[in-house]
């Protein structure tokens, strides 16, 4: 059976159109993904930094960097290096994505896999996280300088013609920045060929915010981070405890999301700006939300759905993730690469065929299967031949 064949056929399956892939190894020879393990000291003699995770280690050691010169004016031509991974094979149709606040690319370790066999894909690490620089001298980090770093990253570093696009979280907001510098341009060097939009604070009016993100916004930022009783690095833990201490570690991560947690003002200022983008935008686009999300609830999603996605004539689609939180690339990864070979291989059916396709979906499904959400194009119910209807009673 030819690839074309097998799409076909497991797009009416449960498991949407994923292929059967062995799962990911954890590279962990201490422990299984829950169990506890104690950390082996690993020095990288280059950085001097020690990782106590093989998992981390691993994927830093994977990577490559690029040097990237701030566009933002406060930052006076400054520059970074920037930590980015490529999968797979050029040849193929290319994937880029953008991680959220405050993780990395690392949160697509286990997603990756299900998408490297028939897909070229690229991620990095902003600066401020993961295995980037992550200067605390008053650097800003900002949305729209990121966007332009994506922009260069594109051209400059990897070398896309075309590419889908995939964002969470931050890495939504960075891609409605560059979605809008996209736009702009009357000259194109690439094309965004789809966009996947995943978990975030997208429209933070309906965001569910901690006082501790919020804390970070205000003058007395530095202050509060001072006052917190510092946390002792871990070094034993589940593997993927131990990954998630050692990235954030490297450079102080801790220390640098007090400057990379102000976003959130850049992101409120033009918030409304970017999502008349998307509302106007050629581009197929796809929104994914994990269900358990509580920092960034369903109702952020919804919002975006109806006000700015529904109704566009260019194919648009919205799925929920039943038992995934806020980190569905993390919670369920095989059903959210799922979601992404689907739409672009299976392709979204055209309004008037959806009820066919949510049937299809529904047969045998799981706890974990995705959820297609069906457009809200609404008319009147007509039931041709049905007996006469009034308040007085039926006609028989």
């Amino acid at each position: 059976m030819d690839r074309k064949a097998f799409v076909k056929l497991a797009a009416a399956s449960p498991a949407l159109a994923s292929p059967i892939y062995a799962g990911c190894s954890d590279g962990n020879p201490g422990g299984d993904a829950n169990g506890a393990v104690i950390g082996t000291p690993s020095l990288d003699s280059q950085t001097g930094f020690t990782f106590y995770s093989p998992l981390a280690e691993e994927w830093y050691r994977g990577g490559q960097y690029f040097e990237w010169t701030s566009t933002t004016r406060n930052n006076q031509g400054r520059s970074v290096n920037v930590f980015y991974r490529t999968f797979g094979n050029r040849s193929n149709p290319a994937l880029l994505i953008l991680h959220g606040y405050p993780t990395s690319s690392y949160d697509f370790r286990e997603m990756i896999p299900f998408l490297e066999e028939d897909y070229f894909v690229t991620v990095l690490d902003f600066p401020g996280f993961g295995f980037s620089d992550k200067p605390q001298d008053g650097y800003s980090y900002m949305l729209e300088d990121d966007a332009k770093l994506v922009d260069y990253f594109v051209r400059e570093v990897v070398g896309l013609s075309r590419f889908h696009l995939l964002t969470h979280d931050r890495g939504g907001s960075v891609g409605f920045a560059f979605l809008g510098n996209y736009l702009a341009s009357e000259e194109k060097e690439y094309e965004i060929t789809y966009h996947f939009i995943s978990n975030g604070g997208l429209f933070l009016p309906l965001a569910n915010l901690f006082q501790a993100q919020i804390s970070l916004l205000t003058v007395r930022g530095p202050d509060l981070t001072r006052e917190r009783q510092p946390q002792p690095r871990r070094t034993e833990g589940t593997p993927q405890q131990l990954a998630n201490a050692d990235i954030q570690a490297f450079n102080d991560g801790a220390g640098a999301r007090l400057y990379v947690g102000k976003y959130l003002l850049e992101r409120a200022a033009n918030e409304y700006r970017w999502l008349d983008n998307l509302r106007e935008s050629p581009v197929p686009t796809t929104l994914i939300w994990g269900l358990q999300d509580t920092v960034n609830p369903p109702r952020i999603g919804n919002h975006i759905w109806y006000n700015y996605l529904d109704k566009r004539s260019v194919e648009s689609s919205y799925w929920v993730l039943p038992t995934a939180g806020h980190y569905p690339q993390r919670d369920e990864p095989e059903e959210m690469a799922g979601i992404v070979r689907t739409c672009l291989e299976v392709g979204i059916p055209v309004p008037e065929e959806e009820n066919a396709f949510m049937r299809t979906l529904a047969r045998g499904r799981t706890a974990t299967s995705p959820v297609y959400m069906g457009r809200s194009i609404i008319e009147n119910v007509y039931f041709p031949g049905a007996v006469a209807y009034s308040p007085d009673g039926y006609s028989f």
